[in-house]
């Protein structure tokens, strides 16, 4: 009997150590990418190293399931792959150029994105609370992203751009998943890896952007950070969030910020002014009152 309850709890806490995990690792994978850039490695070249070995090491399961790759609608699979594929790659370049914590709460305008487009696209309806909530997560973006000196609120570097056009294809990319619900979800997986290296590919390619004049062990390091770090984040995300609902490891994965934010405050010396927290506050509360919701509607 003490065995039984003992490994219940053990599992009841293996997913929320798994979120805890991937938001933590999330939330300093900046740190890592600016020491490449700073050593010659453009963030696009490490986004395509780190989605090819990522791809590379899980290949031969890749493999395996080529039956159910062939059975997943093919259309929805590229777009997929292309949304996934832009939302890591502009999130990887965002967090090199601008403000570790200004691009995680652009980012996690998401949720706002994502209930628009469920709105739109599955016919989903919206309670009065999720209206409440987008208007919210709206206000804290434009609280932000306000500069007297500039007028109307808009976003005022390229790394704003990236963190907000990251977020849009992150919600497109969890909209195409859950019209997929009857793909795998490692065969989803290792289609935003592919997607990953494709749009670094063309991105290199419509750039200009020449392979790097760096040591071999630079592009050896940057293929162990997605061996080792890329397949572990997705894998650690993956399991938690499959074996607890939906709000709460939507809450978990917002651990992502208060990481982001001590790393950057100490590694990096960077600080948001009042504006930006308020801003982000309200943010972070409209994604805890998504959560909430989801709970409530479940």
């Amino acid at each position: 009997m003490v065995h039984a309850i003992v490994a219940r709890r053990a599992l009841s806490t293996l997913p929320v150590a798994a979120l805890l995990l991937g938001a933590t690792l999330w939330g300093v994978l900046w740190y890592p990418l600016r020491w490449f850039e700073e050593s010659g490695l453009t963030g696009l070249w490490v986004s395509l190293i780190m989605n090819a070995a990522a791809l590379g090491s899980c290949l031969p399961l890749l493999i395996r399931q080529r039956r159910e790759i062939a059975r997943a609608p093919v259309v929805q699979l590229l777009l997929l792959m292309l949304a996934a594929g832009f939302c890591n790659t502009a999130f990887i370049l965002a967090v090199i150029d601008g403000t570790v914590v200004r691009v995680l709460l652009l980012f996690y305008l998401a949720p706002v994105w994502a209930s628009l487009l469920g709105w739109w696209l599955l016919r989903e309806s919206l309670s009065v609370t999720a209206w409440i909530t987008l208007v919210m997560a709206m206000s804290g973006a434009l609280i932000m992203l306000w500069d007297t000196s500039l007028g109307w609120p808009w976003p005022q570097q390229s790394a704003d751009w990236l963190a907000l056009a990251s977020g849009v294809a992150f919600a497109v990319s969890n909209v195409l998943v859950r019209k997929m619900a009857d793909v795998p979800v490692t065969v989803k997986t290792m289609a935003a890896w592919v997607g990953g290296v494709v749009l670094a590919i063309a991105w290199i390619g419509y750039a200009g952007t020449p392979v790097p004049a760096v040591e071999p062990v630079m592009f050896a390091l940057a293929a162990a950070l997605g061996i080792l770090g890329i397949t572990l984040m997705t894998l650690a995300v993956q399991y938690g969030v499959s074996h607890m609902p939906v709000h709460r490891s939507a809450v978990i994965l917002l651990f992502e910020v208060v990481v982001g934010a001590v790393s950057a405050a100490w590694l990096a010396h960077e600080i948001l002014t009042a504006q930006e927290w308020a801003g982000g506050l309200l943010i972070v509360v409209a994604a805890w009152l998504s959560a909430h919701g989801a709970r409530q509607e479940g």
